[in-house]
């Protein structure tokens, strides 16, 4: 339970992970947007006003600069002084517009302002102010033209123009300086505008954003919670359908599926359902006469010897198939409670190699089979149960592998006192080694032809192994592991929660075909497809199976290390239940006999 919360925990966070990442894809694509717009709008809004105010003040002042210097050059002697140069262009920069005067008469050069020569000004403009230019209105005459450059002294911006008075000698060439500062401050004013207008139009977007993005992901939200109970089993999840856009006729399409799911959900539990009532009626109504059936069989078999030859291999037959009818029928009425849920435990402590001698014993396998069983492990297990798996690991290895068949014990986990422990790698090589020497020293007619490998087993003290006895080498020493009784009368923690027990059995046959592994557990599955009738039901491996899975344990089937040296099937259950199961209602009846499905 505690893994399937976890599970769902992380399912959980990865999930609104992937959420949070749509909200900021879709918060970054608004923002993106906004930003280019604001960004162009921004841009096209400064260059605008740019312009404007550059060509409102270049124009204005060159303007002015033209009248004046027409004005006061006609009140100019033919040929003036410099001190007359020099009030002229006093009084022409004493204007409003905040402009400074150079003239230049022949040698003499005069300016408003001493920071500005006539060296400081653009060559190229000066150049173009001394050049004449024939006027297209008229031809025979000299017209001046009036020109200007936007210029940067020292980080400063600054307009300079230039002009000619003409006809030649009547007038000075004057140059205008203006510093743009003004203009400039009232740029980047409006820039600081724009930017903090582009600045709230992202702040705007990504609330927008927000906004628009939890309006669009909370339905996909609630699809996806409706989308994971409905993978949990509720089927009567359904969405509520409000408004005609997409999202409500994505709602209404996964109402639609949900019906469709769980009316075929419903159709198919039904159709189970009644072939499970079906198997366990009809196994019941068979018992009745299988039982009669059974008792003449018996009758039958007693007299076989005194019956006319002629007859005799017909009723051994009868005998036969009865019986295995019969085990059919027992496994069937086991299965049905496995699918009914109604299978429960009978648990008891155990020395595993007492059950394990008692299941060997009762089935006369003791010549075939080879047990390395340390007594004292004493586990917590409904013993019928663990004799029925045991019975049908063993029975399927004698049948399809071929003796000799072992069996081995250890158990894994947290190390007690008292306990069998898990040995070290030094133990484990040197039993290995002893157990490749003692199968190589054995006959031909009874060596497995299996490599017998040694898996990480328990400290085997006093090992008990059987091959042709049914009487264990030392008596079973009082398990250290039960349970211990606390002052005051309460029972303490069993020392064996925590710990698993391990039962490995390696017959010496061929192996299991590899497209064969994964179907050794199923119902009715049989590997020799070409003989589907044979003395198995198909349901042994299956009913074992199960009856490991309601002790908390697993069973898992696979082949010697060795190519071709045998298949091992390994059962792992704890040695004792973290909780005391249910009591049972009523105890099931006796499972499959030895011999499993055929592999």
């Amino acid at each position: 339970m505690t893994r399937v919360r976890v599970a769902r925990a992380n399912a959980r966070l990865v999930r609104r992970l992937r959420l949070t990442s749509l909200r900021i894809r879709l918060i970054a694509v608004f923002v993106l947007v906004a930003l280019t717009a604001a960004l162009a709008v921004s841009g096209i809004a400064y260059w605008l006003n740019r312009d404007a105010v550059l060509k409102r003040a270049q124009n204005s002042t060159l303007s002015d600069f033209r009248s004046a210097l027409s004005r006061d050059s006609d009140q100019l002697p033919l040929h003036p002084s410099c001190a007359q140069l020099q009030n002229m262009a006093d009084a022409m920069a004493a204007s409003g517009l905040q402009y400074d005067v150079l003239l230049v008469e022949g040698s003499c050069s005069v300016t408003s302002n001493p920071s500005y020569t006539v060296g400081m000004l653009p060559a190229q403009l000066r150049a173009e102010v001394q050049r004449p230019t024939a006027s297209a209105t008229l031809p025979d005459k000299w017209d001046y033209h009036l020109f200007w450059q936007r210029v940067s002294w020292d980080g400063h911006p600054y307009l300079v123009g230039g002009t000619q008075v003409v006809p030649i000698g009547t007038g000075p060439t004057g140059y205008l300086v203006k510093s743009l500062d003004d203009e400039r401050k009232d740029l980047d004013s409006l820039a600081w505008s724009l930017g903090i207008a582009t600045l709230l139009a992202l702040i705007a977007a990504a609330l927008l954003a927000q906004a628009s993005s939890a309006t669009v992901l909370r339905p996909v939200g609630r699809l996806g919670e409706a989308a994971r109970r409905l993978g949990e089993g509720h089927l009567e999840t359904r969405l509520e359908v409000s408004g005609a856009d997409e999202l409500a006729e994505l709602s209404q399409t996964f109402n639609n599926a949900a019906e469709a799911l769980q009316a075929q959900v419903e159709e198919l539990s039904a159709r189970e359902r009644a072939s499970r009532r079906f198997v366990a009626d009809m196994s019941h109504e068979l018992r009745t006469p299988l039982t009669a059936m059974t008792a003449v069989s018996d009758i039958l078999e007693d007299e076989a010897d005194m019956l006319d030859p002629m007859v005799e291999p017909a009723v051994r037959l009868v005998v036969a198939e009865t019986r295995r009818l019969s085990d059919l029928v027992e496994n069937l009425m086991e299965v049905t409670r496995f699918d009914a849920g109604t299978a429960r435990l009978v648990l008891d402590d155990v020395d595993v190699a007492d059950l394990i001698t008692s299941c060997i014993d009762t089935r006369a396998w003791l010549d075939a089979v080879d047990v390395d069983a340390p007594r004292g492990i004493v586990a917590r297990v409904d013993p019928r149960r663990i004799d029925v798996v045991l019975a049908n690991l063993i029975g399927n290895a004698l049948k399809h592998g071929g003796s000799p068949v072992r069996v081995r014990v250890w158990t894994e986990g947290p190390e007690t006192d008292g306990g069998p422990q898990t040995p070290s790698a030094e133990t484990a090589q040197a039993t290995r080694a002893a157990d490749a020497t003692a199968t190589a020293e054995r006959p031909a007619a009874a060596s497995p032809s299996a490599e017998e490998s040694e898996p990480p087993a328990a400290a085997r003290a006093e090992p008990v192994p059987f091959s042709g006895t049914a009487s264990a080498s030392a008596a079973p020493s009082a398990p250290a592991s039960a349970p211990v009784s606390a002052p005051g009368g309460e029972q303490a923690a069993d020392p064996r929660i925590g710990r698993t027990l391990v039962v490995e059995v390696t017959d010496s046959g061929p192996g299991i075909p590899e497209d064969v592994l994964p179907h050794v557990f199923d119902r009715f599955f049989k590997a020799d497809t070409a003989r589907p009738r044979s003395e198995g039901s198909g349901l042994g491996l299956s009913i074992a199976h199960e009856n490991v899975r309601i002790h908390g344990g697993t069973v898992t089937a696979g082949n010697s290390a060795a190519a071709g040296l045998g298949a091992v099937f390994t059962v792992r259950l704890p040695l004792a239940p973290a909780e005391e199961p249910d009591e049972p209602t009523a105890r099931p009846v006796r499972g499959d006999r030895p011999g499993g499905p055929a592999r």
